[in-house]
């Protein structure tokens, strides 16, 4: 089968593979009808994450067919038409039962080596395995489209849960640290949960402009502290959240946040270390939080507010490409040329 895979620092090729096998009962095999290329392949690449093999196939986002299930598989068969988290998970231990699938020992993440868990081959390809597949998979419902359900196993639980995570309520004052495709849905997140406004911060002017379009305010990076203390009585934002990734704009954040303001960080980050402003973070009482998507938690949630229009996640997407357009699809999101490219692998 054809697929993408990690070639080296910062390169991907297009090659034949062999198709994937049922390794566990819990097993299904896909084949794919949409995929996605996400910020986060960018570290992958980049080696910001350990345990990737020259040869892996990447991508953690898709929907498909089911054309292949294991013996112990109860709740996916085979014709299926599903979306998936982009991780797979068990569904039976205590995390799983409280919601934090993320945190499952069994974990997997698709197309990003061992750095989160058990190498699992990922979907810009033909086919893909799907471990604990009852729990990984679920159906695509009437009145949502594939592109959104791509969208709900990754990028949009993970901006949604920003809001989650940072509390956001009515009225409340939000900043978003970057307008990729992640930044922008959590600012569309953050409408849906009442925000009274929400300022994206980013550097590149397309960015910003499509942020208008949709509901945001949007602001340089120099400007958003005053822009954010003009829109709030000089107080700062109540939640700011940070979608890039790296420490520079974590760091940024204490600086656009009201004094007991929250920040939530969602952005996928290698750093070990950064510098931490204490002592102004415990005299203002300022809470930090990261958070990881967990689409197996929010998806029926999502699901709802997709299939009743109160969100719309498809308007990030701005390349829908085949498989052999990866690679350059590739370099033009490392450029900001593109936001979300969807892969049609029939194409």
């Amino acid at each position: 089968m054809r697929a993408v895979v990690y070639a080296g620092p910062n390169k991907v090729e297009l090659r034949d593979v062999p198709e994937p096998v049922l390794k566990a009962p819990t097993d299904a095999i896909v084949r794919v009808t949409m995929a996605g290329l996400c910020g986060t392949d960018l570290h992958v690449i980049a080696g910001d994450f350990a345990g990737l093999e020259q040869g892996a196939v990447m991508g953690h986002e898709f929907v498909g067919d089911v054309v292949e299930v294991g013996s112990a598989v109860q709740l996916v068969r085979r014709g299926d038409h599903v979306m998936a988290s982009d991780f797979a998970a068990c569904g039976h231990c205590r995390p799983c039962l409280r919601g934090d699938h993320w945190q499952c020992a069994e974990r997997a993440f698709f197309g990003t080596g061992t750095s989160f868990g058990p190498a699992l081959s990922g979907a810009q390809a033909e086919l893909v395995r799907v471990p604990l597949a009852d729990t990984t998979l679920c159906q695509v419902p009437p009145g949502c489209s594939d592109e959104a359900a791509i969208l709900i196993g990754d990028n949009l639980a993970t901006g949604w849960a920003a809001v989650e995570r940072g509390g956001i309520k009515p009225g409340d004052f939000v900043a978003v640290i970057g307008g990729g495709a992640v930044g922008q849905l959590a600012s569309l997140s953050a409408q849906a949960a009442g925000a009274a406004a929400v300022v994206i911060v980013e550097p590149n002017e397309a960015r910003r402009q499509f942020a208008q379009r949709h509901g945001s305010l949007a602001a340089t990076p120099e400007e958003a502290a005053h822009m954010l203390r003009q829109i709030t009585d000089g107080e700062g934002a109540d939640v700011v959240i940070e979608a890039v990734g790296s420490s520079g704009p974590l760091q940024s954040a204490f600086h656009l946040v009201r004094k007991r303001g929250n920040i939530v960080s969602v952005g996928a980050h290698a750093d070990h270390a950064w510098p931490f402003d204490l002592a102004r973070s415990f005299t203002d009482e300022l809470s930090l939080a990261f958070a990881i998507g967990d689409s197996i938690r929010l998806r029926q949630h999502l699901l709802r507010l997709v299939r009743s229009g109160a969100l719309e996640p498809t308007v990030v997407v701005d390349a829908r490409i085949s498989l052999a357009a990866l690679p350059e699809a590739y370099r033009n999101l490392k450029a900001q040329r593109i936001m979300k490219a969807i892969v049609l692998p029939q194409l």
